[in-house]
Order: C-alpha cells, then sequence, then structure tokens
C-alpha cells in the first residue's frame, strides 16, 4: 500500500526520478537537451518512431496503403531509442514539440508537413491517400468517433495500468484496482461494439482498427503487460475474435516488425528504408543482438 502519511506539498517541486522504469527519462518541462540533426531517407515520408503501440499504429497502416498499391506511402522509418533519450534531441524536437513517437515528416509537399500525435498521422494519411476513412459522413463520424475514443482512453490503458501494473517500482494495490476497473469498463465497451460489427466502425476495416488494436488487441492477446490473465481477457469473446482477425493480415504482421528492437530477433526490423528490408535486414538476417 502506499504511505497513508504523504501529504502533497503546497508547490510540487520536480527533485529526483521517482523510480520505476523510464524514470530517468521523464522531466516536467519540454524541449530539446542535445543538438542532434534527424537522418533523412529518399522516399517522400520520413517516420521516426518506435515500435510500441502507438508507432505502430503508423506504420501498419503505411504498409496497408503500401498494399493497396499507393507508391506515395513509400517510407524510410527512423529508429527513436527512447529509452536513450532520442526523443529529446532537437531534430525530433522540431518534428514534434512534445518529445514522443511517432513523428512523421511528409516531404512531398514544399515546405514538408510535420504531423505529430499518432491519431493524427493516421488521419492525415488516410485522408492524404484516400484511405481506410469512410467517405460517408455517418461512416466517417464513426470512424473518427473511435479514433479519439482510443486516443482518450489509452493513457488510462498505458500511464494507469500499464504504469502501476508492470513498471512502477513498488505494487499499490488503490491505483492498480483503479485502473483495472478502467480497463475492464472500456473492454466491455469494446466487446459490445464488435459483437454486432465485424471492425470497430462497422463492417469495414479502418484507421480506427488500426488505432485501437496496438493496444487493446494486445491487451487482450497478452502481448502487453502480461495482464491477460489478470484482467480476465477470454470473458471479452468479441474483443479476441476481433484481435485475433486483424492480427492475421499481413500488411500488420509486416507493421508490427518497423522499429521493434525486441522479441524474436525474426520479428525485429529496427528500420524500414525498401519493402525488401523485411526479407533481407531482420535482426536474424543481419546478425546483431537483439536492442543492437
Amino acid at each position: 500500500m502506499a504511505d497513508a502519511a504523504y501529504t502533497p506539498p503546497k508547490v510540487w517541486k520536480w527533485e529526483a526520478p521517482s523510480g520505476g522504469a523510464f524514470a530517468h527519462i521523464n522531466r516536467p518541462m519540454a524541449g530539446p537537451t542535445h543538438d542532434k540533426a534527424l537522418p533523412v531517407g529518399r522516399h517522400p515520408l520520413q517516420l521516426y518512431s518506435l515500435a510500441t503501440p502507438n508507432g505502430v499504429k503508423v506504420t501498419i497502416l503505411l504498409e496497408e496503403l503500401l498494399a493497396l498499391g499507393f507508391e506515395g506511402a513509400e517510407y524510410d522509418a527512423h529508429l527513436i531509442r527512447i529509452n536513450e533519450g532520442d526523443q529529446f534531441g532537437s531534430g525530433f524536437v522540431a518534428v514534434n514539440p512534445n518529445s514522443k513517437i511517432p513523428a512523421l515528416l511528409d516531404r512531398s509537399t514544399d515546405p514538408a508537413i510535420r504531423v505529430f500525435e499518432s491519431g493524427s498521422i493516421l488521419l492525415y494519411l488516410a485522408e492524404k491517400f484516400g484511405a481506410f476513412i469512410p467517405k460517408d459522413i455517418a461512416g466517417r463520424t464513426e470512424c473518427l468517433s473511435w479514433l479519439f475514443w482510443q486516443m482518450g482512453s489509452a493513457p488510462l490503458l498505458g500511464g494507469g495500468f500499464g504504469h502501476f501494473y508492470a513498471y512502477a517500482p513498488e505494487k499499490y494495490e488503490y491505483p492498480i484496482n483503479r485502473y483495472a476497473m478502467e480497463v475492464k469498463r472500456q473492454l466491455d465497451v469494446l466487446d459490445r461494439q464488435l459483437s454486432g460489427h465485424a471492425h470497430v466502425a462497422g463492417e469495414e476495416y479502418t484507421i480506427a482498427d488500426m488505432a485501437i488494436w496496438p493496444w487493446y488487441g494486445a491487451l487482450v492477446t497478452n502481448q502487453v503487460y502480461g495482464a491477460a490473465e489478470f484482467l480476465d481477457a477470454q470473458s471479452y469473446a468479441h474483443v479476441l475474435r476481433w484481435a485475433h482477425d486483424v492480427a492475421q493480415r499481413p500488411a500488420v504482421r509486416r507493421g508490427r516488425m518497423v522499429n521493434r528492437t525486441w522479441g524474436a530477433p525474426e520479428e525485429q526490423l529496427h528500420e524500414r528504408h525498401d519493402a525488401r528490408d523485411f526479407e533481407l535486414r531482420t535482426q536474424d538476417k543481419i546478425g546483431v543482438a537483439p536492442g543492437g
């Protein structure tokens, strides 16, 4: 249990890292910590990311667009190692002043357009290519409602439940119970929606699925936080059905590999600059240790 004697000060001051994973890179101010230019590849779209759930959203969409034949969706995916503070380099901050992955630079325009926040990137690309977002106003609105549902709900899943269940320096009953209740409520919302639809926003596969799947699909299949049993994920049958269906898409399998630095070497493609990289540049092919 947390220390019941703690009384918040009148004015909070940042004195030392609070412990737990990622404490060494957390700070209460914005802006760059060092000068570092971003690499630029040869394709119109430059993605700076890591294969966290938010990063995977974008690489899935890009691979899905390429699978449909949109040549303009070719992209370079540069690895941003958030554990090492790459997101605080001056070049990255210029693309995303919030210092969070993913960040996108579209160099097909003059001047280039920066796009940050994963939901904004999904919407930007879907509109740019006219794909994976319904054309009719009712369908589009439903899709965007679920996209914004994910953007609003996931911080409670990741920053709330995920932090206290998996990353905090100690296990605290109150926050784990509080956030577990909210995550299960969210899963119930999703399960009820999927009970009558093939995909989240209806029968059509859209950016809403691409936004929600890396978080909630991974959660119920035990790929994030190792909490599937704790949350009784098996009871959300419709979410599980949808999660497995989406996972079988070839573009989704490719998208999950990009900027991934953990897991099986054959599933890690640290940087993606060409479609052939999936066959030639995964970690098992180039002989570099995982995370190297």
